[in-house]
C-alpha cells in the first residue's frame, strides 16, 4: 500500500517559504537603500517587519531539516526577493542625483532648458583635454534624470556628461513632485 504524497512538506509549504523570502528580502534591499540614504525614520521600520518574517521562516525550515523543497523554497526567495527589492527601490526613485554635463559646444541653449523647467544650474568655465569646455553642474530628484538627459540629447547631443548618487544638499532649485511615495511605488516616473 502506497503512501499519499504530502502536499503541504513538499508544495505548500517550499511556497509559502518562498513567497515570505520574497517578503523579507525586498524589505531588506529597501532597508539597505534607506539607510544609504539617510533615511532613519523607515529602516528601522523596515528592519523590525523583515526579521519578523525571517524568524518565522526560518523556524518552519528548521522543522523540515530534511525537506530539500523548502531549501529550495528559501533560496528561490531570496534571489526574487533581491530583484524585486531592486525593481521597486527603482520605480520609487528616492535621493538625488547631480549631473556634470561638459560641452565644448554652446550651450546656452542647454542651460536655458534645464532652468525653464525649473532645474538649477551652475556653470564653470574649464580646461578639458581638447581645449576649453563649460561645465554645467544640476542636481535633480532621481525621478527625473531621464527628463534632464533627454534635454541634453535635444540640445546639445555630443555633450559629455556624468550622473553620481549624493546623499544630501543644503538649498537650492528642484522640480516640484506632485505624487505621494505611495503613488509613486504603483505608477511609474516618466
Amino acid at each position: 500500500m502506497s503512501t499519499p504524497f504530502d502536499y503541504y512538506n513538499w508544495l505548500i509549504l517550499p511556497l509559502i517559504i518562498f513567497v515570505s523570502r520574497i517578503g523579507d528580502v525586498t524589505l531588506g534591499t529597501l532597508r539597505h537603500v534607506m539607510m544609504a540614504r539617510g533615511n532613519k525614520s523607515a529602516a528601522p521600520i523596515l528592519g523590525f517587519f523583515e526579521v519578523l518574517i525571517w524568524i518565522v521562516v526560518v523556524s518552519q525550515v528548521m522543522k523540515q531539516a530534511n525537506n530539500f523543497a523548502c531549501y529550495i523554497g528559501w533560496a528561490g526567495g531570496f534571489a526574487s526577493g533581491n530583484y524585486i527589492g531592486l525593481l521597486i527601490e527603482e520605480r520609487i526613485a528616492l535621493g538625488l542625483q547631480i549631473l556634470r554635463i561638459i560641452t565644448n559646444k554652446e550651450c546656452s541653449e542647454l542651460i536655458a532648458k534645464l532652468q525653464e523647467e525649473n532645474h538649477g544650474t551652475t556653470v564653470m568655465d574649464a580646461q578639458g583635454a581638447k581645449g576649453p569646455v563649460k561645465v554645467i553642474l544640476t542636481v535633480v530628484k532621481r525621478k527625473n534624470i531621464d527628463t534632464v538627459v533627454k534635454i541634453i540629447q535635444q540640445h546639445n547631443p555630443d555633450a559629455f556628461y556624468s550622473i553620481e548618487d549624493i546623499r544630501d544638499v543644503n538649498k537650492g532649485v528642484f522640480t516640484r513632485s506632485n505624487k505621494s511615495l505611495l503613488k509613486q511605488i504603483f505608477y511609474s516616473q516618466k
